[in-house]
């Protein structure tokens, strides 16, 4: 009769499997670091104690995971791990497609709700539409306690295989039954581009993967045969993505030849400065607006950062989160390692991470971003000064300073927050699309000064809120009524047009951005001011 395998790994079997973990060389380190080898040698007999003798059977996965995690919290917050599961997420991030049905969906008492098909995917071809209910998917009902991630796995799929999915629509007495074959859908990085005022483009980049430099082009294009002068670019919340594309983005906003941004760490490798160059198509010649935000981190940065030190154009908002450090991806057998490897600096020499060494919780640093619109004065003191290509003073150490201070939009209120949450127009935006079926939609229609409701109509709206579970007394109902009839448009405008139409109507109360819309008779004598320095050093060279 054989012998039981011992589930505890000993001091050896625990150096051997970190060594394989970090994938390293982490052996050889081991044999050429006496101190390294007397800490593992510690961590292995604190190990093999806690499994041999703690109160309860320990789990020795989350034992080394727990370890690993705690490794890496003593070096910088953005060095991580993530398991198989989160690894996948982050890649699918930041790829230009997945492959699916096509659908914008929330989940709503337990039962799939599409907000919209996207255009030219399978859902959109089969005639699936903005309300309809899943609730069957390959003949088995949802299971209850249904996530998002839930709707992943039974939605998305290989290319070319099915999905058999049963939906519930108002007007319809019986399920209807389709069966989706599924598609590549893309996945887009710039989701709003338009014309937001005459003369001004506006684009929307939300991350920057795979596909964004690819897709600002196009955007571009696009905006100048509408007469595009100048471009608002809205990088709020953007939390960052693919170094090469943020170089792809600013490529094509600056002159040929300019740094746009370096990288030093301390091996060779991780060294590397990046230049424009003198492509075809290159939007130059107007001016230009980033808008930033306390969620505007890491590649958003780089752009703003590069924008502002070489006085491209003005950067407006509220500071940036002030995340300068570059990981590289390590694959590992079960899951990535997110490695920092080195610090980018921004055209001037500015390195913006902030100081992270203050905060023993990663909850604390985070907050740490967001709790001021700018750094006062006596804190940028502190600070190291830099010069752009004019001569304009800016800071480093701590994200990107906006060159104007352009507040955030009102919070909402309790009751909007409510709205919000349970999705409040949903079902009667809905109900209205039904019963004009034969209506063809157009955006002059949604026009917020166009677009009005009767008595009849308000309260039936507020009724249809109030099964919502949303409570509204008749006084806080008479102060949101603009509140709602705007929701209420957009919903309409999604429903009925798609997300652009949606977008646009939400950002007319947007007055951080409208104030930004202010700012580009500075924006051009900025761009002017700096061409013309361009111009006398050109003149010196020999």
């Amino acid at each position: 009769m054989s012998t039981p395998r011992r589930k505890s790994l000993g001091p050896f079997g625990i150096a051997m499997a970190l060594s394989l973990l970090l994938g390293f060389g982490f052996a050889r380190a081991l044999s050429a670091t006496d101190d390294l080898r007397s800490q593992l040698d510690l961590f292995s007999q604190v190990l093999f104690t806690v499994q041999n003798n703690y109160v309860e059977q320990p789990d020795n996965e989350k034992l080394i995971k727990g370890a690993i995690d705690g490794m890496l919290r003593t070096l910088d917050p953005h060095t991580t791990f993530l398991p198989k599961q989160r690894a996948a997420a982050m890649d699918e991030n930041f790829r230009a497609e997945y492959s699916g049905i096509g659908v914008a969906f929330d989940i709503v008492d337990n039962k799939i709700v599409v907000l919209s098909p996207i255009e030219g995917t399978p859902a959109y071809r089969l005639g699936i539409r903005a309300g309809d209910k899943i609730v069957q998917v390959d003949g088995k009902p949802l299971k209850k306690g249904l996530v998002t991630e839930d709707v992943f796995k039974l939605l998305k799929g290989p290319t070319g295989t099915t999905v058999e999915v049963d939906i519930e629509r108002p007007e319809e007495s019986a399920l209807m039954h389709f069966s989706i074959e599924r598609a590549k859908i893309p996945i887009e990085s710039v989701p709003y581009t338009y014309m937001i005022k005459p003369g001004i483009g506006y684009v929307r980049i939300v991350r920057f993967a795979q596909t964004t430099g690819e897709e600002l082009e196009k955007a571009i294009a696009s905006l100048r045969a509408q007469g595009m002068k100048s471009l608002l670019i809205d990088l709020r919340s953007n939390s960052g993505g693919l170094l090469n594309q943020a170089v792809d983005v600013l490529d094509q906003l600056v002159p040929e030849d300019r740094k746009l941004v370096y990288t030093r760490g301390r091996i060779q490798s991780s060294n590397a400065d990046y230049y424009s160059t003198d492509r075809r198509g290159k939007w130059t010649d107007g001016a230009l607006v980033v808008l930033v935000d306390h969620g505007s981190a890491s590649a958003s940065e780089i752009v703003s950062g590069a924008v502002q030190d070489l006085d491209r154009g003005l950067v407006a908002g509220i500071n940036t989160f002030g995340k300068g450090l570059v990981q590289n991806q390590v694959n590992l057998s079960e899951g990535k390692l997110l490695l920092t490897v080195a610090r980018y600096y921004t055209p001037s020499g500015r390195g913006i991470q902030r100081d992270y060494t203050k905060f023993e919780d990663q909850a604390d640093y985070q907050a740490d971003a967001i709790r001021e619109a700018v750094p006062s004065d006596s804190v940028l003191a502190t600070r190291p000064r830099f010069k752009t290509a004019s001569g304009r003073t800016v800071y480093g150490g701590g994200g990107i300073r906006p060159d104007v201070v352009v507040a955030d939009s009102p919070n909402l209120t309790r009751p909007e927050i409510d709205m919000f949450t349970k999705r409040a127009f949903f079902d009667y935006a809905n109900h209205i699309v039904t019963s004009k079926k034969d209506v063809s939609w157009k955006p002059e229609m949604l026009a917020r000064d166009k677009f009005k409701l009767d008595d009849g109509q308000w309260r039936a709206l507020r009724e249809s809120i109030a099964a919502k579970g949303v409570k509204l007394d008749d006084s806080t109902w008479t102060a949101e009524k603009p509140f709602v009839l705007h929701q209420l448009r957009g919903e309409l405008a999604q429903q009925t047009m798609g997300g652009l139409e949606r977008y646009k109507i939400s950002v007319e109360e947007d007055t951080q951005l409208a104030k930004t819309l202010e700012l580009f008779p500075q924006a051009q004598k900025l761009m002017a001011g700096a061409a013309a320095l361009d111009a006398k050093a050109k003149v010196r060279r020999p």
